[in-house]
């Protein structure tokens, strides 16, 4: 069988496709991956072959727009992204299936895919990494950083926000969509992230359902499978001088506190200087991690280092806590180690991200106009709370015994062959206690 996976985005996009691109290579499938060329060196790394979708200068120039993290203007960053990224996933695609024997794995954003689907009957299986964007009148995603829960609204205000969220969607995203399929000589799609982005055929939530159970208006095609955790571990060492750093703070018994606000987050400057200023006022060890070491204040406290990367999954079990930014891969590798959690949240599915992790009692929120060195502090005291410390350490045991990845495959390979789906999602499986 071969696959062509399609994901667009950031790391925190990218990262769980390849994931799922190794297993089935290691399944023996053949597997072509098509993303922006900003990922090559680590697709080259492991072998898979790039179908190019868009420059690495366009990659750049979208993460160093100062809209890309807004509430709102946001939206209009990430529908010229779309635009740019259509066009070429469906020639991708369409080459591909020419060839036969062809099942597509996509990123809901890789709207190039569902065309291709639509036009040319390929096999698609769309993979949705967070809950935000399979949307429910049920249990409605949390649309701004400034409502904050939902789950109390009576279902009329849900279903109007749901249905305003629908139009400003379609605003933002099919123009661009609706001029490529008019060439193809399609009709309009309508209602564009609310149901035409899922695949008829296969519509997978890489996420528990502890974390956002499944809604009774969801795609009739989804299951869950889980979180994928990939981080990149295999061909990513950590740095010698952070292993130093972690084993002396270990050794002081001071885990230190460590802030990552997205890893294509070129405008954090406010998130570490506050970072910085409540590690000094706490007298605790911190670590920066970011690409962008312009954004660190000119000096840091003793203490606390800055790194440019590192995998999370090697890094956060010897931390004492996680501020973030709410990206769902993020806060998934967080509850993985079992760590406490202080989400900033922006925009996208950051806000119910956060929510979610404050419904687990694992996380707090600080919202960025209250993000300052002092409220900072104070919050990050509140992680201490010995039955926040207790729920993480229990979430982080929900993580034994289950292979989210290797389910996930088995969707895929069923959604190739024409099958019913396998029996039972991860939802099914029991936790451990």
């Amino acid at each position: 069988m071969k696959v062509l996976i399609a994901s667009i985005g950031s790391a925190g996009d990218v990262h769980p496709f390849v994931g799922i691109a190794l297993a089935l290579r290691e399944r023996g499938h053949s597997v072509r991956f098509a993303t922006n060329a900003y990922f090559a060196p680590l697709l080259e790394r492991h072998g898979l072959p790039l179908l190019q979708v868009g420059t690495r200068e366009q990659f750049e120039e979208a993460t160093a727009h100062p809209a890309l993290w807004s509430q709102f203007r946001g939206f209009g960053v990430l529908a010229k992204i779309i635009r740019h990224s259509t066009r070429a996933v469906y020639a991708h695609v369409e080459r591909e299936a020419a060839q036969g024997d062809t099942v597509v794995v996509g990123h809901p954003l890789a709207f190039g895919a569902r065309v291709a689907h639509e036009l040319l009957g390929v096999p698609l299986a769309t993979l949705h990494l967070a809950p935000s964007t399979l949307w429910s009148v049920e249990d409605m995603p949390v649309p701004s950083r400034w409502i904050g829960s939902t789950s109390r609204w009576p279902k009329p205000a849900r279903r109007l926000v749901v249905s305003l969220g629908d139009r400003f969607a379609d605003l933002a995203l099919a123009p661009a969509l609706n001029r490529f399929r008019a060439e193809l000589g399609l009709p309009p799609a309508r209602h564009v992230a609310h149901h035409w982005w899922h695949s008829p055929q296969c519509v997978i939530g890489l996420f528990p359902d502890w974390f956002a159970a499944r809604q009774p208006d969801w795609p009739a095609a989804t299951s869950l499978t889980g979180f994928p955790l990939y981080d990149e571990r295999d061909v990513s060492q950590v740095p010698r001088d952070l292993e130093a750093f972690l084993a002396g703070a270990e050794s002081a018994g001071d885990p230190p506190i460590a802030f990552a606000p997205g890893s294509s987050n070129r405008q954090a400057q406010r998130f570490f200087e506050s970072a910085a200023d409540a590690c000094r006022r706490l007298g605790r060890r911190g670590l920066l991690l970011t690409r962008y070491p312009e954004q660190l204040p000119s000096r840091l406290p003793a203490g606390v280092r800055h790194f440019a990367y590192a995998p999370f999954s090697a890094v956060l079990p010897r931390c004492g806590a996680l501020v973030h930014h709410g990206g769902i891969g993020t806060a998934a590798q967080a509850l993985a180690a079992g760590l406490p959690q202080l989400v900033m949240p922006m925009t996208f599915d950051q806000p119910d991200n956060a929510v979610r992790l404050e419904r687990l009692g694992v996380g707090r929120m600080l919202l960025p106009e209250q993000f300052r060195g002092d409220r900072l502090a104070r919050r990050l005291e509140s992680l201490a709370d010995p039955e926040v410390v207790r729920r993480a350490g229990d979430i982080r045991k929900r993580f034994r015994g289950i292979d989210p990845i290797a389910r996930t495959c088995d969707l895929i390979e069923a959604t190739a062959s024409g099958s019913p789906a396998p029996a039972g999602d991860e939802a099914a499986i029991p936790s451990a206690a």
